[in-house]
């Protein structure tokens, strides 16, 4: 579905400026979105995962640690899927205020893709290196997007999300590095096609939201606070757009319709798309991949 069609249904919770914002720039962020209740709901049980995770030693397919990471400090990079681990992630996804969001940016018919919780601890948190999301899970079509829930305030030493406007719009980069491994981030040798003097780091206060395209050039820096800076991520496609590739982060609510119904047509962009490897075994997380922990071929 073209931003056209898109842009030619009434919009539930976003104004047609901020509709055309993003695809003029392939980002968007809304300030104060969701409500406190949320908030607490979800900070409920991301503790009980914190706590949790005092007990691993060594990064899975549920919690991926940094290297420092011990009981008594807990340091985690990310839980993998949410909603696979409980319902209250599950609930906002599928049903909380961010569906309507994605109804306005990807049309009446919305499936989910899957979700992380980066966590970017204080005092160094990683960096995640510049790089575009659709090369880890190609589909038919460029209709398919994230949306980050900042669960705490977010300022600059915290290592923020930047996003490179109208980079959408072009070039899909070579994501192996020089051994032809998936490292999943953009090559030194192309950083300098990047638009790098026009990136905007966007900030703002718990339960502000962000909106990126899956082809948008994003990344972020090291948080160099001592605070945290957690961030709940959900992504999602419009139900014409198929994926290609597995699913890298696997769970039981990959492909559910969250809104409108099943599609019962593929819509195909020509623009062609880098494929990742085989993930069909699932992978650990981009900050392995990036830091070449975990480079795969």
């Amino acid at each position: 579905m073209t931003p056209e069609k898109i842009l030619s249904y009434e919009p539930k919770i976003l104004t047609q400026e901020q509709r055309q914002s993003y695809f003029d720039t392939g980002y968007l962020m809304v300030e104060n979105f969701i409500s406190q209740e949320w908030l607490d709901r979800l900070w409920g049980v991301t503790n009980q995962f914190i706590d949790e995770s005092r007990d691993w030693k060594v990064s899975d397919g549920k919690f991926d640690l940094e290297p420092n990471h011990t009981k008594e400090t807990p340091r985690l990079r990310r839980l993998t899927q949410p909603v696979q681990h409980h319902d209250v992630y599950w609930e906002f996804a599928s049903e909380g205020p961010i569906v309507d969001l994605c109804e306005d940016l990807l049309g009446p018919d919305v499936k989910f893709h899957h979700s992380k919780l980066n966590f970017k601890y204080g005092d160094g948190g990683e960096e995640v290196q510049w790089h575009q999301d659709i090369q880890f899970y190609p589909h038919t079509n460029y209709n398919v997007l994230a949306i980050g829930l900042f669960l705490s305030d977010i300022d600059d030493e915290m290592g923020p999300l930047g996003m490179i406007p109208g980079s959408h719009n072009g070039e899909l980069f070579n994501q192996y590095n020089d051994k032809d491994q998936w490292v999943g981030a953009i090559d030194d040798r192309d950083i300098g096609r990047v638009a790098m003097d026009k990136v905007e780091y966007l900030k703002g206060a718990a339960g502000t939201v962000t909106v990126h395209n899956a082809r948008t050039v994003h990344g972020s820096l090291p948080n160099n606070s001592n605070r945290m800076r957690p961030l709940l991520l959900n992504a999602y496609s419009s139900a014409d757009a198929l994926t290609v590739t597995p699913n890298p982060s696997p769970s039981r609510y990959n492909g559910t319709v969250v809104r409108g119904k099943p599609a019962r047509w593929v819509e195909f962009d020509p623009r062609p798309c880098q494929i990742p490897p085989d993930w069909s075994g699932g992978y650990t997380s981009i900050f392995a991949l990036q830091q070449e922990e975990d480079a795969a071929d």
